[in-house]
């Protein structure tokens, strides 16, 4: 073989068909540069190879068609999983900070008992927060409000206002004093937790309206 022709031979492109370059492109990813590769990384990497190959097989006739039909589902799909994953953590983070009870649950019994016991030590921050969270309970309880995840101290003062509407004005004021001692930075005081005390002695006795 001439040396010109060994030359046009090497400056001429190499076809390669689909299936050799998909058979050749599984033998490289098998190599050991792949092994160690995040699952994150890899799913990312062969999701825009699969839509760079629907986008290459041609955008008119039927083929085109197809595959615009599933790059939308796929966009689809993702733009739920985005969503459930932006709602579960807003979720998580109102539940840390926000919502009236913690990761425990407790009757309302309880959260009174230890609401008098901080109460007993001078911890009156403390005291107040089991105070309210006493009175979420027993509305709960007493079905005067329906239980939900979650809920902050102005939403209980809203919902349960409007079920016991002489009381609306004391829920709100008590909500406040929840969440100036609980996200505030502001100390509790004994007059704070006395006035939650007599508004959870009221609304124990309270009944709601006909049209509640």
């Amino acid at each position: 073989m001439t040396p010109i022709r060994s030359a046009a031979l090497l400056a001429s492109p190499i076809d390669v068909g689909r299936d050799q370059a998909a058979r050749e492109a599984a033998r490289e990813l098998s190599g050991a540069g792949y092994q160690h590769e995040p699952l994150f990384d890899r799913l990312q990497r062969e999701m825009s190879q699969f839509l760079g190959d629907l986008m290459s097989g041609g955008g008119t006739g039927g083929g085109g068609v197809t595959s615009l039909v599933v790059i939308a589902v796929v966009l689809a799909v993702l733009a739920v999983l985005l969503l459930w994953a932006l709602r579960r953590f807003s979720g998580g983070r109102r539940t840390e900070s926000g919502a009236v009870f913690g990761q425990r649950e407790r009757t309302a019994a309880e959260h009174r008992a230890e609401a008098e016991r901080l109460a007993a030590e001078g911890g009156w921050a403390g005291a107040i927060q089991e105070r309210l969270r006493a009175i979420a309970r027993e509305l709960e309880e007493r079905a005067i409000v329906s239980p939900m995840p979650g809920r902050t101290a102005v939403e209980l003062a809203e919902v349960a206002g409007q079920a016991l509407p002489p009381h609306a004005a004391d829920l709100r004021a008590a909500a406040r004093l929840f969440d100036d001692v609980t996200y505030g930075g502001l100390g509790g005081t004994r007059e704070g937790y006395l006035s939650l005390t007599a508004l959870d002695e009221r609304l124990r006795s309270a009944r709601t309206g006909v049209g509640a």
